[in-house]
């Protein structure tokens, strides 16, 4: 079969993670290898970058500074939340045709690769010939049909350390703020709410209790817990998913205002540690604190995990190779070999399934009370962090005999 020739255009889509820059770069490197790919360009803004003829060069592009993208976070080339509308779907082939572009590359989660899908579909209908390849991306985890998804495992790591950070300062202040909440992002899946855990190297280090969306919060048995918890140690830390509902399968109380809603419909939430600090405090008498990372857990490169590094450029590199084989309408995927030792390779999923699909938190990942995670959660999770976190100390506390 004779290999599609022709111009290369790359997007980037939704919320920025710490390694979608990898990707990026993964995509431009191998495209350089490969004759069938004549120029390289790609979109500011994602798909409207398309849409308004908003291109740029990436071969005019020093080597050195694509080659420093991999360790610059957020979107290189900006991102969007666009929706392509019916009428927009022409615009977007004639951008194509007027600039040769043959292969479409989108990094991005599920909207992002209904988007992709639709312009594959919608450039064959309309009789043009164009590539269309999804990669993956999304702190969220929630892909279904690959086994995680680039950015998560910088994130997960991220609030691994600052859950256990968070923990320490507690038990050091814990005569003052008794009861510490952190807030962790999350619509309708627990990944990274469950990620807090694995800072934990013994039962009693934070966080104590981990409320996840997939499964509702029983209030007066979150208070009995808390009261537990706080009789055994003087304070306590939990950790919350922003998306956390109650007995009647909505979101809690504070979490229902919705701040802010995308064009594809999705409402950004808030406010579920404000509510349970509220109820606890009313409740059990104790001082609480709440803290909300927001955004920087998503795109902080600090504590990137060199895993998910080099997985995010791996699916972008492999995006390139798939494609110039002749592959089309597919998102990359990550798939885990069975073996002792962590190793992944690639796979391939069809874009339409990817985007009508969404992965939550397994049962056999949560604990039977629901408010904590299995161990089989862990051996899934801790490979993807990239080792194990800075090693931390407590004083033996060799205390002196009172004399008064």
């Amino acid at each position: 079969m004779e290999k599609l020739t022709g111009n290369l255009v790359i997007a980037q889509s939704g919320g920025p993670t710490a390694v979608i820059n990898s990707s990026l770069v993964g995509v431009i490197q191998e495209a350089l290898n490969h004759n069938e790919i004549t120029s390289i360009y790609g979109a500011l803004h994602g798909i409207e970058g398309i849409l308004y003829e908003n291109l740029v060069d990436l071969k005019k592009e020093n080597p050195q500074t694509i080659e420093k993208l991999k360790r610059t976070p957020s979107s290189a080339l900006g991102s969007c939340r666009h929706k392509l509308t019916p009428e927009e779907y022409e615009r977007i082939v004639d951008v194509f045709k007027a600039h040769n572009i043959r292969y479409f590359f989108y990094i991005g989660g599920n909207d992002s690769m209904e988007t992709a899908h639709v312009v594959g579909k919608m450039t064959s209908e309309m009789g043009y010939e164009l590539t269309a390849i999804g990669i993956p991306k999304t702190i969220d985890n929630d892909l279904e049909y690959t086994d995680h998804c680039p950015g998560y495992g910088s994130v997960a790591r991220w609030i691994a350390a600052s859950v256990r950070d968070a923990g320490f300062d507690t038990e050091a202040i814990g005569v003052v703020d008794k009861v510490k909440v952190i807030e962790i992002m999350g619509r309708n899946a627990g990944w990274i709410t469950a990620a807090s855990s694995l800072g934990k190297e013994k039962e009693t280090d934070a966080p104590h209790l981990i409320y996840l969306p997939e499964k509702p919060i029983k209030i007066d048995k979150l208070l009995a817990d808390v009261e537990e918890w706080y009789k055994r140690l003087g304070y306590i830390v939990i950790a919350v998913c922003e998306g956390v509902k109650g007995e009647d399968g909505k979101p809690l109380k504070a979490s229902a205002k919705a701040i802010d809603v995308d064009s594809f419909g999705h409402v950004q939430m808030g406010g579920a540690a404000e509510y349970l600090c509220s109820v606890i405090s009313e409740n059990l008498k104790l001082k609480t604190r709440f803290d909300k990372p927001g955004t920087i857990q998503r795109v902080s490169i600090a504590l990137v995990s060199e895993v998910d590094l080099n997985e995010a450029y791996m699916v972008g590199q492999k995006a390139v190779q798939y494609a110039v084989e002749g592959v089309r309408d597919k998102m990359v995927a990550l798939v885990r070999e069975d073996r002792e030792q962590y190793i992944c390779n690639t796979g391939l999923v069809e874009l339409e399934k990817v985007a009508t699909a969404e992965k939550l938190v397994p049962d056999e990942f949560i604990n039977e009370d629901n408010n904590g995670v299995t161990e089989k959660f862990y051996e899934y999770a801790l490979p993807l962090i990239g080792g194990a976190l800075m090693e931390y100390v407590r004083l033996e506390d060799y205390s002196l005999p009172k004399k008064l």
